[in-house]
């Protein structure tokens, strides 16, 4: 089981990103947890967690992210604004396959 957080400004766009991912992942056969939050939560969330997406409003985050997961094994990217933008769960699930490799 993968643990996913996704992460913006608010919680609030990420949230329908993370249903799209949950719903992908469902199709696939895929068992991982997909939550949202804001980038203000990450510091208390970070040990739950495998993999960590970023909007790609917080990409400038990326180095900082990247420093601070280092030690704790959390693959981190920034989904395309592309990805973002249209709420595609497949892509997204892709990005985080991609990942694992």
């Amino acid at each position: 089981m993968k643990n996913i957080l996704l992460i913006c400004g608010s919680g609030a766009s990420s949230g329908f990103m993370a249903a799209a991912i949950r719903k992908a992942a469902k199709k696939r056969g895929l068992e991982m947890t997909v939550k949202a939050a804001s980038e203000s939560q990450l510091d208390e969330r970070i040990n739950e967690i495998d993999y960590l997406l970023i909007g790609p409003h917080l990409s400038y985050m990326l180095a900082d992210i990247q420093e601070q997961t280092k030690d704790k094994k959390v693959k981190a990217a920034v989904i395309p604004q592309s990805t973002y933008g249209s709420l595609n769960g497949e892509k997204a699930l892709d990005l985080i396959v991609s990942l694992e490799e």
